[in-house]
């Protein structure tokens, strides 16, 4: 068994919701009958998924972990126009590929395996803690979900089948002047009429994996237009030319993942979707489950930083005894792994949302939903876009937090580049930057706390029951909810917009944490083995924070924001 197949990780596939997810994903298991590696029935299906999992944690065990080290200082580099790997990650897509890890997410008959999103976020996990940098690269490969859902059918038999193969995408949004203000996009998209296309034409900037094989591209189609309802989505093939590579970015981590700059020049591409929904549909689309990688990206840095730090911890003697024995280190390592443990409930809970609306969703294309169906549709998108800037903010912060400590454990050494510790340090501060910084995810969460919604999704799941020993932390959660109950009603009594957005934050913070808190002590109650320290460690640090936040908000004025403002 690969060390990457942890028991953590797999605890996930036993979820109660699990069983919804699968009933739905494989719509009554009719490609049995057709598709011999397909699932007969529930269990069949969770064992399939265990399968993928022991697979993938070869490869990244055999091949991607061990290449780390060679494509982080080699890196991509440019010729002619066109972006080159690092050597290493030649194999690292090879291995991949001819282990079945591409296009996993698409229906059997374009050549995929249907799996769900909460078996792609572990297999994403998996590979970011072998290598960060390739993890990039490989799970852009969910761009084509986009592309599925918004494209014809036309468009999916083209390119759906050559995902599935192995060939790489990207997506192409942000430009010189519009990064996280999309609606900024200018790249000019013209209609083509005697050749039936569209023609790109501008600059694209900081593109990950940007020379890749299929691209789905955000630009301006409708001239005089300076807004997102200007926008539309493409689709440009690399086979068609047009599109060169100015420049490699040279970045501070994630080596291996090329970040690039394209020159668009009349470059043929075809319409996904319809014109003006590029931002305001498509894009939303694509950006949510891109958080829900860097999500699952940021959980694989968190476990390898713990990794290190423990295995460092245990080895390094000082004062005749080993550091582990310290109650300073102790204390880190411990809440480094109730971070880690609390931040993949978050996502795992996340990801299973958005499985079954995107499952009924997909169902709805065949069919038309019953009422019932409708309504669990809707509950569930509700959900899941309130829990994505939940999960992709926090994850990321604690990679960061994560891999700071695990340099810390090593002391002087983890300041040394022969130790892992300073890659992952290095790769993981991208991680709260890229596909929205946490300022954009508080954003993006804020109207989700003010107006209730993660207030009621808490008390609901208090309903739930915990195991006798977890009732205790069970009460301190409750108070925690009642804390942030009266933090939301202060901000919002105050009438001020700007005292409202300084300490959106802190309501952000506490929200996650509380949320975190609850679903660990749930993942206690049914593996008390494996998370109930977890659960002890976490509530205590999530209690003394939201206690933190809520007095900080209790005694702001709106006149204290001058304070800040003379800075």
């Amino acid at each position: 068994m690969s060390k990457y197949n942890i028991p953590e990780i797999e605890f996930q596939l036993t979820h109660p919701l699990m069983k919804r997810i699968v009933e739905l994903k494989e719509k009554g298991f009719v490609d049995a009958a057709t598709y011999p590696d397909a699932p007969v029935d529930n269990d069949d299906a969770i064992e399939n998924y265990r399968r993928l999992l022991e697979i993938c944690g070869e490869v990244a065990e055999t091949i991607l972990e061990p290449n780390s080290e060679s494509v982080d200082q080699e890196g991509p580099h440019l010729e002619n126009g066109r972006m080159i790997y690092a050597s290493k990650t030649f194999e690292n897509i090879d291995a991949t590929r001819k282990a079945g890890l591409h296009g996993v997410s698409m229906p059997r008959r374009y050549g995929g395996l249907n799996i769900p999103n909460v078996v792609f976020s572990m297999l994403s996990e998996m590979i970011s803690a072998a290598d960060a940098g390739f993890q990039n690269i490989w799970s852009l490969q969910s761009c084509i979900d986009t592309l599925y859902e918004f494209g014809s059918e036309e468009q999916r038999q083209a390119f759906i089948p050559r995902v599935c193969a192995g060939e790489s995408m990207s997506m192409d949004l942000t430009e010189p002047d519009a990064g996280s203000d999309l609606q900024r996009v200018m790249l000019k998209a013209t209609r083509d009429e005697e050749n039936n296309c569209w023609r790109l034409n501008g600059v694209k900037r900081f593109i990950t994996n940007g020379d890749s094989d299929i691209h789905l591209v955000l630009a301006r189609s409708e001239e005089g237009t300076t807004d997102g309802r200007g926008l539309s989505m493409f689709i440009y093939d690399k086979r068609d030319g047009g599109v060169d590579v100015r420049h490699i970015e040279h970045k501070l981590g994630i080596h291996g993942s090329p970040t690039c700059e394209l020159v668009y020049k009349n470059a043929k591409a075809q319409l996904c979707g319809d014109t003006r929904l590029g931002l305001i549909k498509y894009v939303m689309a694509l950006m949510n489950g891109a958080r829900l990688g860097i999500a699952a990206q940021s959980v694989g840095v968190e476990q390898e930083a713990y990794n290190e730090a423990l295995a460092y911890a245990r080895e390094r003697a000082q004062f005749g005894k080993k550091i582990i024995e310290f109650p300073a280190v102790y204390d880190m390592l411990s809440r480094m792994k109730a971070k880690l443990d609390a931040g993949r409930s978050l996502l795992y809970q996340t990801a299973r949302l958005v499985d079954v609306y995107k499952a009924l969703e997909d169902i709805s294309r065949d069919r038309t939903l019953t009422p019932e169906e409708r309504q669990e549709m809707k509950k569930y998108q509700r959900m899941a876009d309130a829990f994505t800037p939940l999960a992709k903010g926090m994850n990321s912060e604690y990679a960061n937090q994560n891999a700071y400590d695990a340099i810390s454990v090593h002391g002087g050494s983890g300041f040394i580049m022969e130790y892992k510790c300073q890659r992952l340090y290095r790769d993981a501060r991208i991680f709260s930057i890229y596909e929205g910084t946490t300022q954009l995810q508080v954003v993006a969460a804020i109207r989700y706390i003010t107006n209730g919604s993660y207030l009621n999704y808490l008390r609901e799941m208090l309903q739930d029951e915990v195991a006798e020993e977890f009732k205790p932390l069970k009460a301190r959660v409750e108070a925690m909810v009642d804390l942030l109950e009266k933090a939301i009603a202060i901000v919002k009594e105050a009438g001020n917009q700007d005292l409202h957005d300084f300490l959106a934050r802190r309501l952000y913070d506490m929200t996650a944490e509380t949320m975190m808190a609850l679903l660990i002590i749930l993942d206690a109650t049914r593996s008390p083995e494996l998370f109930g320290n977890s659960a002890q460690v976490y509530v205590r640090m999530a209690e003394a924070n939201v206690n933190g936040h809520f007095t900080y908000i209790q005694n702001f004025r709106a006149e204290d924001l001058e304070a800040f403002r003379a800075q």
